[in-house]
């Protein structure tokens, strides 16, 4: 059905068009009969207003642009959730485009979105911090927030310290007493799992326990890699008596491995993640991991990015919240009651 115009509105009302489009775009004043006229016109003809056409009009679109990795990805999922209801609450709409196998030009996600009008993007697809492109497009063009570093532009980051992350998990295990703690950490390219590796070696340090390489095994963020990654550091390392999961899907891998071993947490290997995605409170044991406030996170960036598109002139800021602690029963403590579902 074809969609109804406001010159189709202004003659049901009997009204210049001039005057409908005043009133069904909320600006200038008219006597309250007209007005009414108007509205009840449009009502009876089912008349919906143009988004694309009012943004030519107010060079405003009220859209904002999301590139994102997969969003199976529960982590990132929760992130532009958090996003996505920030910017409805503040009347504005997200067009969000998914980062592919072909994410390698990261420059054509950003094109394609800045043809679309939107009036600013949000970054959250880790797998674009390594091209210098993106800086070049994102200065000039349009406003940007990001969870991710971008080489070459001077956008405002949000997200966590995750070398802080890496520090609690750690330090966990030391206070129950391990001296063999291994980790097993994301893909060696991602700056989170440097800074990760960073807190886990720190917290070593203050212990008086040297870093040893051979503790240390790469995953790739999936529930079978870090089910693999399990077996082969367990093979070079089998007196380890605790691990640092640098991400809750992996961890679900390692406590499968670890149960087929005959070596079940937290008594035969403890173990603490971080993320808390829902899963990790339904794992047998339940995950010990290090709280990352992913929605927050979200519209904590959406609202900074809602903020520099009004005020374009700004400082780029960098902001991180919180990470926190959750005790759960792989590490050895008790599962609160809350946290089990036993309540």
């Amino acid at each position: 059905m074809a969609s109804v115009s406001i010159k189709t509105v202004a003659a049901r009302a009997r009204v210049s068009f001039q005057t409908a489009s005043k009133v069904l775009n909320g600006k200038g004043s008219v006597s309250e009969q007209t007005r009414q006229r108007i509205l009840d016109a449009a009502s009876d003809l089912g008349y919906v207003p143009n988004a694309v056409a009012r943004g030519l009009v107010t060079r405003s679109t009220r859209t904002v642009g999301v590139i994102s990795s997969d969003l199976s990805d529960d982590v990132l999922a929760q992130f532009v959730v958090g996003a996505e209801r920030e910017a409805r609450q503040q009347g504005h709409s997200v067009i969000i485009s998914i980062v592919g196998e072909d994410s390698g030009d990261g420059a054509r996600y950003l094109r394609t979105l800045v043809e679309q009008r939107v009036e600013g993007i949000l970054l959250a697809a880790p797998e674009l911090e390594r091209q210098p492109r993106l800086g070049e497009i994102l200065g000039p063009t349009v406003p940007a927030v990001s969870i991710h570093a971008v080489p070459g532009a001077q956008v405002t980051l949000v997200g966590s310290n995750h070398v802080e992350t890496g520090l609690l998990a750690t330090r966990h295990l030391l206070e129950h007493g391990h001296r063999r703690i291994g980790t097993i950490a994301g893909p060696r390219n991602r700056r989170v799992v440097h800074s990760r590796l960073r807190g886990y070696e720190q917290a070593l340090q203050e212990a008086g326990i040297r870093f040893n390489t051979a503790f240390v095994e790469e995953g790739d963020w999936q529930v079978d890699g870090g089910y693999l990654a399990a077996s082969r550091l367990l093979a070079r390392a089998p007196d380890l008596t605790a691990l640092f999961v640098q991400n809750d899907t992996m961890a679900i891998g390692v406590l499968s491995l670890l149960h087929q071993r005959g070596r079940a947490a937290p008594d035969g290997c403890a173990l603490v993640s971080c993320d808390d995605i829902p899963a990790a409170r339904h794992t047998i044991p339940p995950l010990s991991t290090v709280r990352i406030p992913l929605s927050e996170t979200g519209a904590t960036a959406m609202r900074l990015l809602l903020e520099r598109i009004a005020e374009p002139n700004g400082e780029p800021r960098r902001v991180l919240l919180p990470v926190e602690l959750v005790r759960r029963g792989s590490c050895g403590c008790a599962a609160r009651s809350h946290e089990s579902g036993l309540s």
